[in-house]
């Protein structure tokens, strides 16, 4: 029996967390998302938004962690050294991510548990620890849940990933920008997905200003959306100094273009088999 594929997001912004009254209807947490089917539970960027995830889950007992990483910038992985089951012996966490075309997940990763920059060594840790790097291109399965992976357009290696299960999936696809028409290699990764959660830290005007930045737009979402046949748009990786009323605005922008469409906010979660039905209301 297969089990509805969902989504969870717990951090929605790029670049560094914005605290502050006027951010806090969409979250000031940086990049983290848990795609659920079932019992299996992926975890996808290991921005701020993890801390809360890391109590939520020793509350619940839960002890396997699996954590994909889109790339190895700073505001997708603090929340590394704060996330409380990494420091708890019988939890095992499993991070995977690509090349960084720089130093090798072996080599980058234990540089966060290190002084003067941090308390915690990494050897103190290492045995909860388990690192993989993964193929360019990679398909491989974890529980219920079928996994995809392509490079994207970033200034270092960056990584999308497509979640499949039940016959239904959804594109988690971060940091990375168009340029000047719809990547071909993301319109292959996310055909016929149900839902397509994309990079949308700069509106189509700041873009051109930015080129190379390896960040995108909504305009291009949506355009990527068309293209691939995906009824549902996740606007993500909103700028720091984007205002909850300014994402709002963008949102609605957005959803001109492509009805459906919808702001990522901490706590949103979407069900991939409704995002049709989403995209119609």
């Amino acid at each position: 029996m297969s089990h509805p594929l969902s989504v969870r997001f717990l951090g929605v912004r790029g670049s560094v967390a914005t605290p502050g009254v006027a951010f806090s209807s969409v979250g000031g947490n940086t990049s983290c998302v848990e795609v659920s089917a079932g019992d299996t539970r992926i975890i996808l960027d290991a921005g701020t938004g993890l801390r809360t995830l890391g109590d939520e889950r020793m509350a619940a007992g839960i002890r396997h962690h699996t954590l994909l990483l889109s790339h190895l910038h700073w505001d997708h992985l603090q929340g590394l050294p704060f996330f409380t089951p990494v420091y708890v012996p019988g939890h095992r966490i499993e991070i995977a991510t690509g090349a960084s075309g720089g130093l090798p997940l072996a080599s980058a990763l234990p540089s966060l548990f290190r002084a003067p920059f941090f308390p915690v060594d990494y050897g103190a840790i290492s045995d909860q620890l388990s690192l993989r790097e993964l193929r360019p291109n990679e398909r491989f399965s974890i529980g219920e849940i079928t996994v995809t992976m392509a490079r994207l357009n970033h200034p270092d290696p960056v990584y999308g990933f497509r979640l499949e299960a039940g016959g239904h999936s959804i594109v988690y696809a971060t940091d990375t920008e168009h340029y000047a028409c719809v990547d071909p290699t993301l319109k292959r990764l996310a055909a016929g997905a149900d839902i397509l959660i994309y990079d949308s830290q700069y509106t189509p005007e700041e873009y051109p200003s930015r080129v190379g930045w390896g960040h995108s737009t909504w305009q291009a979402g949506a355009e990527l959306a068309r293209a691939a046949g995906v009824p549902q748009l996740v606007m993500f990786h909103h700028d720091p100094s984007r205002t909850d009323a300014q994402v709002a605005d963008l949102e609605a922008q957005a959803r001109r273009a492509l009805a459906g469409t919808v702001a990522a906010r901490e706590g949103l979660v979407l069900v991939a088999e409704q995002a049709e039905r989403a995209a119609a209301a």
